[in-house]
């Protein structure tokens, strides 16, 4: 069986040996034999990924063949890359894979049987076979037994550099998604968020079109008593791991999820945390779930007594953990809940003027799931050192393939029909800007959350913020009344206002360049820089 789902994608003449859905046991042997990292003092196994250590957006393309052409939101994100320039590449990888040592992992992206898809991971790092495995759903025996032929080839070849003249890349490095063949090709990096971001974008592309399943960048949790579930949308580094990993609550997924008509579900079966800064006091679920079966990616170990360092960011901000969903003590290892009762919107404002939380009409949550305005934070991806204000359509528009309009449609449509209560919380700065204001602090955050999912902010008297039109809560149990006006918080009243209003029209020309043909009802939901 093995050898025709190989064949299936090209690999028919493997010279080295094929080490089929290995356990973590034997995973982290294999790597440890091949100095592909270390163990350290917690049993995880260490890696580090060289030159790469986070996603290459640049590098990133979506082969453009005719079943796709009309289809594809083609741009900056969604870049075209030649059918005959990945013959070239996969011409290349075949080479690569068929001359080594190979680690193969059957693995299913979504917990929801009626839409799941069957991939195989092909690549020559057993780390990355460790990674794949752990990440993704791992399927039963009887699924195994019925995964021929697979929905979708992953062929990983970190060791590849490509040569851009000779294989129309960008650079050594490329990840190519093909929806005719069916296959990911990943070259030239050992990150293994490539793997994971690859097969999400794939999900993106057939989720909407094949079920009507609004696929999301978002963690997910639930109410173990009433089973009310709560979706947190948001860019790397806005929280979306860290508040959706809940004492109090179930943990769904931590961070790729479908919303189909009468449920949430995770694509995955694992979560890719960032590590950086995490502590057993301020981030216990995460920070107990590296053990031995984790990845740590990029953080530094002592080399005498490989204890990690969690708070030593010299190789990268972008410091990783990645582990199955059931090492968090209350995950729901099913994967799944019922549709959701509150969605929460999280972002890193740089600025330091949004509210903390806010409420929004059903329009300004159109607006805002199609703005998805945050911070790029440090490391997330190459060249970023500092927190970069940007807008993200749909909080994932690096991995959304088809028009924002299309998921924006489903979206409203979603939230109609569920009657989902949405609010807007910022995870960023406070009393000024980075570099003036501080972040704001985890715990503050952890009950507006909190009053978001119990309801308890209904009860709260509001104020409208007339320039970035949302309401405003005047008070919360545990947030200081302060902080909840943002304005309040700094010193230059003056200075706030420019850059509230600086802000604001930002979110206008994001909107006006972006959705020309955005809605009137929606636009005029958004922020108003000259109120």
């Amino acid at each position: 069986m093995i050898h025709d789902q190989l064949a299936a994608c090209g690999l028919d003449g493997c010279r080295g040996a094929i080490l089929v859905d290995a356990s973590p046991a034997v995973l982290v042997e294999k790597a440890l034999n091949s100095n592909e990292g270390h163990i350290t003092s917690t049993g995880a196994l260490a890696v580090r990924t060289g030159r790469y250590t986070g996603r290459s957006p640049e590098d990133r393309f979506i082969v453009d063949t005719p079943d796709v052409h009309d289809k594809i939101a083609w741009g900056n994100v969604n870049k075209p890359f030649s059918m005959e320039d990945y013959a070239k590449v996969k011409e290349a990888v075949v080479h690569y894979l068929e001359s080594r040592d190979i680690y193969i992992v059957h693995a299913i992206a979504g917990a929801d049987r009626r839409w799941c898809r069957k991939f195989l991971v092909v690549c020559d790092r057993a780390s990355q076979a460790l990674f794949a495995r752990q990440l993704l759903v791992r399927p039963s025996k009887r699924q195994i037994a019925d995964f021929e032929p697979q929905d979708f080839s992953v062929l990983a070849a970190p060791g590849l550099k490509l040569d851009p003249k000779r294989h129309g890349t960008r650079s050594e490095a490329a990840v190519l998604i093909n929806f005719q063949e069916r296959e990911v090709l990943i070259c030239g990096t050992r990150y293994s968020g490539e793997i994971k971001k690859s097969i999400f974008s794939v999900m993106n592309y057939l989720m909407p079109i094949e079920g009507n399943v609004l696929p999301m960048h978002a963690s997910a949790n639930m109410d173990p008593t009433t089973g009310e579930t709560a979706i947190f949308f948001g860019l790397s580094g806005t929280g979306k791991t860290t508040l959706s990993a809940d004492p109090q609550r179930m943990l769904i997924g931590d961070d790729e999820h479908g919303w189909a008509e009468n449920s949430v579900f995770n694509f995955e079966g694992g979560c890719y945390a960032k590590a950086i800064r995490i502590s057993a006091v301020t981030e216990p679920e995460i920070f107990n779930a590296i053990r031995f079966g984790s990845i740590c990616e990029n953080v530094v170990i002592d080399n005498v007594t490989r204890l990690p360092d969690y708070f030593d960011g010299s190789i990268t901000e972008n410091t990783r953990v990645a582990y199955p969903i059931d090492f968090i003590a209350n995950a729901q290892v099913m994967g799944q809940g019922r549709y959701p009762n509150v969605i929460i919107f999280l972002t890193c404002d740089s600025f330091g003027v949004l509210p903390p939380i806010s409420r929004l009409s059903r329009n300004a949550a159109m607006y805002h799931f199609l703005s998805g305005f945050t911070s790029k934070v440090a490391g997330t991806e190459r060249g970023v050192s500092e927190p970069q204000p940007t807008f993200s359509t749909l909080f994932g528009e690096p991995f959304m393939p088809l028009s924002p309009l299309l998921y924006a449609d489903m979206f409203g449509k979603k939230i109609d029909r569920a009657g989902t209560r949405v609010y807007l919380i910022n995870t960023g700065w406070t009393g000024g800007p980075y570099g003036t204001g501080n972040r704001i602090d985890l715990t503050s955050t952890r009950h507006m959350v909190s009053a978001a999912l119990n309801g308890l902010i209904e009860n709260a008297d509001f104020k409208h913020d007339p320039v970035f039109n949302v309401d405003v809560p005047l008070e919360l149990d545990g947030v200081a009344s302060s902080m909840l006006s943002p304005r309040d918080t700094w010193v230059d009243k003056e200075a706030y206002d420019e850059a509230a209003r600086a802000l604001a029209q930002m979110f206008v020309d994001n909107a006006s360049e972006k959705y020309p043909d955005m809605g009137f009802a929606v636009r005029e939901a958004g922020p108003h820089p000259e109120a």
